[in-house]
């Protein structure tokens, strides 16, 4: 290589790195309609899969015959349990799961067989000719007694998946006597629920499985976690985990729906069965079946307090229906029992929760992961609190918020800003949304509760204020080996510097595609970064869940950026000799001191530079099985809430008016990613506090479709006005805190304390529906 000439022009700046709002490299395509989501893959000699799923909540299979489904023309297969040649069992913390049901179905949606047809039309017709005898048993519906022993076994061991207890303080006790609880001023009680809500993504579970001629498969498929899903698809395959390669196809959204295995199995076995490419794509009543939902819950809290509102114990039940399968059950019990005090100070804490089996639908990971359901008790609580003291709902907040320094429930040192009572302070202080009537007495009809329905003129409607505050671990917990992997290539290219980036972390519609160019760009100074396929080919990057993917792969392609940064370095000096001053890389060129040395292409030359690196976050500990003690979290998220609603007491109707929040992100990567972020998972949090709820009798779904499951729209929607707090975090990659979840946990409460302090009423439950303000 030839020595660069050196220059003496002052360094230029890289555009669109860490801190910018670049556009998103899908955006255009997504808006246009273009982008290809795995629903839309295809093979020129594709057939189609079908599942056939059990009607009943809970019951035993006694016979299945495929004859006259085999006799319709145009299909190929159809497989029962017998055709699995791995392991029929799966799953994402402890394999439970049958890939089609044996003996015994356990909730209604239960795939029993599949089928290949080379329509799905003809797919779906065969489906129907499978004959399936039952032997219809009694469902166990109620976590809480199913809990206590009181149902039968649905998996042997009984049905408590997982209990995790917290002691601290007081509780803290080696007897078998129950310990009573401090001396306190002022006690609250409650009994809290938390329907079961839907991840609702717009794309439905879809896939196609290729078989190749080594004898392996390779999938397409829309997921959150490949190299997961590998493990599960090889085991019930029975192949060598390089047989089976797994390519990420386009993902229309997930919160968590997307962890838990689909399609992935069952078009894998069609495919090797017939020998012929297979796609799946679900409806959508099938989706509703066929993936996880939020766990439904029942909370019962007692908060102790002295006269001035601090707190001085808390003690806590927690039961979360798990449904028929663990799925991420373990680790949702942990997060609702770590996080169930809420970011809040307390020295005495006793909290018990409990996982459940039931033949209820099958729940797993959705946005906030336990701390969902926790937060809306605890946060009922300390308005109850405040109530009780005869203080305004965020000042007892405030008087009770966790710092950095505070000292968990878990014994964990907070060791970062924990901005608590800057957050409630914040949202305070915004200016209210303008009063519903006008000096003339006129309202805007579309402003009212009910709106354009024309419902109400205003007779009735009530408006009333709420705060919410929430906390949220980021990142995997509990000593699990949280990394990422990340290859970084840098090379001359037509006569630019251009990078390229492989890694198998999932892009689901967040924007990690634009995070990770954000971070080339500003670690190598390149303007042109191209991203590889997300496949399993490279190292696994952990699951697009628990708002960890900027913390962890972004940390992943930041350490392997500075491999290939210093490299550049030591080959800049080979060729330039002694240097004064730090080099740096901007604008594609090389500089130090302020002045630029050469273009990056000059120095790379012929020779790219390629590293790949496995990065972790600081380790985090195993929860005591006695206590709950240990330093199981990473990184806290923190978000407040202020809710401004419009209720018409007559008819129980609501209307959000305004739904503001401050949230701490420490560093903000991406700013206008990070407010549609607030923005996403606030709407979230609204369409579980006012409409969101898979409605479920006897273990069976009553609203399995958009009809009648709501979701918010854009008419639902307030405004928000937003602050951003940068409050670096130390140890992590650029001071980032994980976004997408804290806005969904905070959201919730806040729009729920409006409605109580508009009504007047209790409201234990989410969602509030109609009859629970009306009362009738």
């Amino acid at each position: 290589m030839s020595a660069p000439t050196r220059t003496d022009r002052t360094a230029p700046t890289t555009a669109g790195g860490v801190g910018a709002s670049p556009q998103r490299p899908d955006g255009v395509i997504k808006v246009r309609g273009e982008f290809a989501y795995s629903s839309d893959l295809w093979h020129e000699d594709m057939l189609w899969g079908a599942t056939l799923r059990s009607p009943h909540p809970h019951a035993r299979i006694d016979r299945i015959d495929i004859a006259e489904a085999l006799a319709v023309p145009g299909v190929y297969a159809v497989l029962t349990s017998e055709d699995v040649p791995g392991v029929n069992r799966y799953g994402l913390e402890r394999p439970d799961q049958p890939v089609l049901a044996e003996d015994v179905v356990r909730y209604q949606g239960e795939p029993v067989a599949l089928v290949a047809a080379d329509h799905p039309e003809t797919a779906r017709r065969a489906m129907e000719r499978i004959r399936v005898d039952y032997t219809v048993l009694s469902p166990v519906v109620d976590a809480e007694r199913a809990a206590a022993g009181e149902e039968p076994e649905l998996h042997p061991g009984g049905n408590v998946v997982r209990h995790v207890p917290i002691r601290r303080g007081v509780f803290v006790s080696s007897g078998a006597d129950p310990v009573e609880p401090p001396e306190a001023d002022v006690v609250v009680t409650g009994r809290y629920e938390v329907g079961m809500q839907d991840q609702a993504f717009l794309g439905p579970e879809s896939g196609l499985a290729v078989p190749a001629e080594d004898g392996g498969i390779d999938l397409y498929v829309a997921t959150q976690w490949l190299h997961v899903d590998q493990r599960q698809v090889v085991a019930a395959l029975g192949l060598p985990e390089d047989k089976v390669r797994l390519s990420l196809g386009g993902v229309g959204g997930a919160f968590g729906g997307r962890e838990d295995l689909s399609i992935q199995v069952h078009a894998c076995l069609l495919a090797l069965h017939t020998g012929r490419p297979v796609k799946m794509v679900y409806n959508r009543e099938e989706s509703f079946y066929g993936h996880v939902h939020r766990h439904p819950a029942t909370l019962y809290y007692e908060h102790g307090a002295d006269a001035d509102g601090r707190l001085v114990y808390v003690r806590a039940r927690i039961y979360l229906d798990g449904g028929a399968y663990a799925s991420s059950t373990p680790a949702v019990v942990a997060n609702a029992a770590t996080l169930g005090v809420g970011p809040y100070e307390v020295d005495d804490v006793s909290i018990d929760c409990w996982g459940v089996y039931t033949n209820n639908p099958p729940c797993g990971a959705m946005r906030g992961f336990g701390a969902v359901q926790a937060a809306f008790a605890y946060e009922s609580q300390m308005d109850r609190l405040a109530e009780a003291c005869g203080l305004d709902p965020v000042e007892v907040r405030v008087r009770n918020a966790m710092r950095e320094g505070t000292v968990m429930p878990t014994g964990q040192v907070v060791d970062s800003p924990a901005p608590v009572a800057e957050l409630l302070r914040r949202v305070r202080r915004k200016p209210m949304p303008p009063a519903l009537f006008g000096e003339s007495g006129a309202v805007d009809l579309r402003r009212l509760p009910g709106g354009v329905s024309n419902t109400t003129h205003g007779e009735g409607v009530v408006r009333g204020v709420g705060y919410g505050v929430g906390i949220k671990n980021i990142c995997f917990s509990e000593g699990f080996d949280d990394y990422s992997t990340a290859r970084v290539r840098l090379e001359a290219v037509g006569g630019e510097p251009a990078a390229t980036v492989q890694t198998a972390a999932c892009e689901v519609g967040q924007g990690l595609v634009t995070v990770i160019q954000q971070i080339v760009r500003t670690e190598l100074g390149v303007e042109r970064v191209t991203l590889e396929p997300m496949d399993t080919s490279i190292g696994n990057a952990g699951s697009t869940s628990a708002s960890r993917q900027t913390y962890v792969t972004g940390g992943a392609v930041r350490a392997a950026c500075l491999a290939v940064r210093s490299a550049l370095f030591a080959r800049a000096r080979e060729a330039l000799g002694p240097v004064e001053g730090t080099l740096s890389v901007a604008g594609g060129k090389l500089s130090a001191g302020g002045a630029v040395l050469a273009d990056l292409v000059d120095v790379l030359g012929a020779e790219p530079l390629d590293e790949t690196v496995e990065w972790r976050h600081r380790p985090t500990e195993a929860l005591d099985p006695e206590t709950g003690a240990g330093n199981a979290h990473v990184q806290y998220g923190l978000a407040a809430h202020r809710a401004v609603v419009d209720v018409d007491v007559e008819l129980g109707l609501v209307k959000v008016v305004a739904l503001d929040c401050a949230q701490d992100v420490g560093k903000a990567i991406n700013p206008q990613a990070v407010l549609g972020q607030i923005h996403g998972g606030s709407a979230q949090g609204l369409g579980l506090a006012v409409m969101e709820e898979i409605q479920t009798r006897d273990g069976r779904i009553g609203n399995p479709s958009f009809t009648d499951y709501l979701i918010p729209t854009v008419l639902d929607m307030p405004p928000m006005d937003i602050d951003v707090l940068e409050l670096a975090d130390p140890h992590a990659p650029y001071g980032l805190r994980g976004v997408g979840e804290p806005p969904t946990i905070s959201s919730t409460p806040a729009i729920v304390a409006a409605i109580r302090a508009a009504t007047g009423k209790a409201l234990e439950r989410v969602p509030v529906r109609p009859e629970h303000i009306t009362g009738c």
